[in-house]
């Protein structure tokens, strides 16, 4: 057990792909730290800069400024070396060289699985924050980053709707998520998408075709198709190519929104939960707490264990799914 006496110096990394609201997380544990007489060490480029010995002093200065900023100013990398035990050794002894008595890593389930071998393996303590915009991580009703995710994507299917109607097209919209639907699902609400193809519901062609001409037929001359790219039949391009093909007369359009939703200035959800999360995980190590990430669910402070969060995922509400579909009629 971690020991507020025992507990000096505590570093911070940002791991796997960036989040907006990394460095509204980067500041707070910063802050909570020297608010507890703690020091704070930045690592660059996560696992790698732990490997390399990347490590930078940080004061309150450090971190002033960047709540607004997108992307993180501690960088990010995937390293594929720290999949061996024995660069996990070199990271570990760097760390206690360098008087790190514990670490709190920013990411996603790859990044805690690296930390979980970090706290298993060496007994190093650590606690985790959730920063992915896929929103798939378990043990939190929302990761930092999904917010402004979707608020992005949302924006920017917005815009494609007015083309769509000036020009009587279908638009393909494929959003990111890797192989959760959340995205998806969010952004077809809030755009009132004619269709949802998201991993979690299984597509069939032939009925999505069938919907798309009874709605030409009740005199809708263009629609907006969300795709999340982790869906069984394929990504956006290979989906409308099926539909142009089966529905000859509907002129159709891809648009592929891509690393656009990981960047950009946070929301104010996404600020807000980065920064209480960022204070919890420095106040979890002095409470004793490690090998652990800390979360939010039903506004409560939750604290779920590495292994259960990487090998369990977010499930979408698939009411909220109907209700896509209902409002789209």
């Amino acid at each position: 057990m971690t020991n507020l006496k025992h507990l000096k110096k505590i570093g911070v990394l940002t791991s796997g792909g960036d989040a907006p609201g990394m460095n509204a997380a980067i500041r707070a544990v910063v802050r909570t730290a020297i608010f507890r007489k703690l020091e704070a060490v930045g690592i660059y480029r996560g696992y790698e800069g732990l490997i390399q010995k990347q490590f930078t002093e940080m004061k309150t200065h450090s971190v002033s400024k960047i709540i607004s900023r997108g992307g993180t100013i501690l960088k990010s990398s995937r390293c594929l070396e720290f999949k061996e035990k024995a660069y996990r050794e070199i990271a570990v002894n760097n760390m206690r060289e360098e008087g790190i008595d514990a670490l709190v890593v920013i990411g996603g389930d790859g990044s805690f699985r690296g930390a979980d071998a970090l706290y298993r393996e060496f007994d190093f303590p650590v606690v985790g924050i959730p920063g992915t915009i896929d929103n798939d991580i378990y043990g939190t009703d929302y990761t930092i980053g999904f917010d402004t995710a979707v608020n992005t994507a949302m924006e920017a299917v917005d815009k494609l709707r007015d083309t769509a109607d000036s020009h009587n097209l279908v638009f393909f919209v494929e959003v990111m998520g890797r192989d959760a639907g959340f995205i998806g699902l969010y952004t077809s609400i809030a755009t009132g998408a004619e269709a949802t193809l998201i991993p979690e519901v299984h597509t069939d062609i032939n009925k999505l075709c069938a919907y798309l001409d009874h709605e030409r037929r009740k005199n809708k001359t263009s629609g907006i198709i969300i795709v999340a790219e982790g869906d069984n039949m394929g990504n956006a391009n290979e989906i409308a190519a099926k539909v142009s093909e089966k529905l000859p007369d509907y002129e159709t359009r891809v648009t592929t929104l891509g690393h656009i939703q990981r960047g950009g200035s946070p929301t104010c959800n996404d600020r807000v939960l980065a920064s209480i999360l960022g204070n919890r995980a420095v106040e979890a190590l002095l409470e004793g707490k490690s090998g652990v990430m800390v979360g939010q669910v039903n506004g409560q402070t939750t604290y779920t264990p590495f292994q259960e969060a990487c090998t369990r995922h977010n499930e979408i509400n698939k009411l909220w799914y109907e209700i896509a579909h209902i409002l789209s009629l």
